[in-house]
């Protein structure tokens, strides 16, 4: 029993002393710059099946918006590229367990997360809008008037939408998306409230016939890290900033788009 005691004792001081800072509780680690640099790799979580985020090809490889970033910064810092794809639901998570270094997967900003987590300098639009024909004169909302506008029935856009279009607007709803994106390509609607995401998917003639008229909402994406790993933070947001600038961004949207960058994405950061 004395044996026992003493053993008691000792586990006792020596929580104490960690208690007390005497010794530390476990040696601190290197900062996530430190981290990539030491394992010459970055592990980015990125978009699995959102396409054009990222998704797999035909080849079964990984393509997309978010993925020619992950690429991006990966060269900017001289290490190799570890791409973990992951459903929304693990990827703030995996960051905060350490699993990954960056996220880059169409994540949004919002109180809650930042309550966790920091954000660059927004890269990537997402947003939801009224589009129609290049020679359709729509400015804003007055310019709806007398419109047809197909829209998926009781979706965000609808709902915003809504608010304000004139009474003379004539919003025609429908059950699924396919059916308002039919509507509008075969004429029947003038006008149609959708994501970008949706138009990105337009073949490229179609796309070249359609154009951006009002944003319904704006919520563009962010690259997400963890706190306080402001080497990395301050990396990122130089070569966003730089990539603005020089117009690669914007070829990446366009290309993955099928449209130019928002004033809310190409100037964030540029102030």
């Amino acid at each position: 029993m004395k044996r026992y005691a003493g053993v008691v004792a000792c586990i006792f001081v020596y929580f104490v002393a960690i208690a007390g800072g005497m010794i530390p509780a476990k040696e601190s680690r290197a900062d996530a710059m430190d981290d990539i640099q030491s394992r010459r790799t970055i592990r980015v979580a990125v978009p699995k099946d959102t396409p054009p985020f990222g998704a797999e090809n035909q080849y079964k490889s990984l393509e997309g918006f978010d993925i020619s970033i992950a690429k991006m910064i990966s060269l900017e810092l001289g290490v190799k590229l570890d791409m973990v794809p992951l459903a929304s639901a693990e990827r703030i998570p995996s960051l905060l367990n350490h699993h990954v270094d960056l996220v880059i997967s169409s994540l949004g900003k919002n109180p809650e997360r930042l309550k966790q987590i920091d954000f660059s300098q927004a890269y990537a639009p997402f947003y939801l809008g009224v589009f129609g024909a290049p020679n359709l004169d729509v400015k804003n909302a007055a310019g709806l008037a007398g419109k047809t506008i197909a829209v998926l029935k009781d979706s965000i856009e609808d709902v915003e939408l809504t608010k304000i279009a004139p009474p003379s607007a004539v919003i025609k709803r429908f059950s699924t998306s396919k059916d308002a994106e039919k509507s509008y390509l075969q004429g029947e609607s003038k006008l149609l409230a959708a994501g970008n995401v949706l138009i990105s998917a337009f073949t490229k003639e179609q796309a070249e016939s359609t154009q951006l008229k009002i944003v319904l909402k704006d919520s563009p994406c962010f690259i997400g890290v963890n706190k306080n790993e402001t080497a990395l933070l301050n990396k990122i947001n130089t070569m966003l900033s730089s990539i603005k600038k020089n117009g690669m961004l914007n070829v990446n949207a366009q290309r993955w788009f099928k449209a130019p960058l928002p004033d809310s994405v190409l100037h964030s950061g540029l102030e």
